[in-house]
């Protein structure tokens, strides 16, 4: 330890230069107080980097990441994906009427159908994502534009939205229910999944609905005010969003559990995205309990019911299915750059051995003047 010579009175900033009854005349020192800390007299550590310790770990993490990465890259490799534009821009698509003549304004949706092939079979569960391409659901204003005591189920809300969801707020003198530009923006197209087998009949694939949603929004973030014993008495005096076609507690009509604030699809898109171009998982096709692949290869149909434009802001609509592995969805990234660290990081070790070996010509037994 290091010794040092103060008083209490250098300790609280009370110097021995200083007038002891404060007068009028004390001018106080601008010296900083005899502590450890403000004097820099802390116990530190600083490493000596020697070849000794800086090649060992350059080699150590190479060896580390490369299989780390290699793991990761073909694991992301192993998952199969398959993707579908079908927006519409291109006058041979299928979607070119929908997309050209449909409108937010429109009445009465619009039908189109897509033909496609699996080269390969989709074992285990394979998960159906929509995907939407200039969209920028990061923009500040957007992100702001809701209101999360309402999708909580809190009646004054209900009936009193935030400032922040404008102009989304009310409409036709009635509160909206819910009320934000996320929630107006809801993505409403309907995809349908058909196989067609060898003799050419058409088998629709089960989509499940339930179970999209991250746990925590379905039963935490998102409730249905007083229960869900009676939304439509529960949303009464409120209105629908501009840009819906029904209100919040008819989105699911097949399945009255799913309706109101704790709609799974409602949800998953009040989940903003950070990227311009994202996807959001739709629906889940689940493993047939056989050996029978869940999606065999061969000839499929998707049937879509063309009710969300995006030609106004330039953007683009996508089908994705998709398998997963324990590391998540298709992303090549984290194994590419673990590879690339890794290989940099090998790389380095190896030029720096090859420089110590050569131009190291230090007398490593002789001591080291003072």
């Amino acid at each position: 330890m290091m010794a040092s010579s103060y008083n209490a009175k250098e300790e609280d900033g009370h110097h021995s230069g200083a007038s002891s009854h404060g007068g009028a005349g004390a001018v106080k020192s601008k010296k900083p107080d005899n502590t450890a800390f403000k004097q820099q007299r802390l116990p530190a550590w600083q490493p000596i980097l020697t070849a000794g310790t800086v090649l060992p770990a350059f080699f150590v993490i190479g060896l580390i990441f490369i299989p780390i990465g290699i793991g990761l890259f073909v694991s992301s490799n192993n998952i199969k994906e398959f993707e579908i534009d079908y927006t519409g821009v291109s006058e041979s698509s299928p979607c070119h009427s929908c997309a050209k003549n449909f409108s937010w304004n429109s009445t009465t949706p619009c039908l189109c159908s897509m033909d496609f092939t699996l080269e390969q079979p989709f074992e285990s569960n394979v998960f159906m994502y929509y995907g939407l391409s200039n969209f920028y659901q990061n923009h500040r204003r957007y992100v702001k534009s809701r209101d999360d005591s309402q999708l909580n189920g809190d009646r004054s809300a209900l009936t009193s939205p935030s400032k922040e969801c404008e102009p989304y707020r009310t409409s036709e003198g009635l509160p909206i229910a819910p009320c934000g530009a996320i929630a107006n923006s809801l993505f409403n197209d309907t995809l349908e999944l058909y196989h067609i087998d060898a003799n050419g009949t058409s088998n629709s694939i089960p989509l499940v609905k339930k179970g999209i949603a991250w746990w925590t929004d379905k039963h935490v973030k998102f409730r249905n005010p007083g229960g869900n014993s009676n939304l439509t008495v529960a949303f009464q005096g409120t209105n629908k969003p501009v840009n819906w076609r029904r209100p919040v507690y008819e989105l699911d009509p097949s399945d009255p559990e799913n309706n109101g604030f704790i709609n799974e699809d409602f949800i998953v898109w009040m989940r903003t995205a950070a990227l311009p171009t994202f996807r959001k998982l739709y629906r889940i096709i689940q493993k047939k309990p056989n050996t029978t692949p869940t999606l065999p290869s061969g000839k499929y149909v998707l049937n879509i019911t063309y009710n969300y434009p995006v030609l106004s802001f330039d953007g683009r609509k996508r089908m994705i299915l998709s398998t997963i592995s324990w590391m998540g969805g298709k992303n090549p990234f984290l194994g590419i750059a673990y590879i690339t660290v890794g290989s940099i990081c090998f790389f380095l070790g190896v030029v720096l051995l090859i420089i110590h070996h050569k131009y190291d010509t230090r007398n490593n037994s002789a001591d080291i003047p003072n």
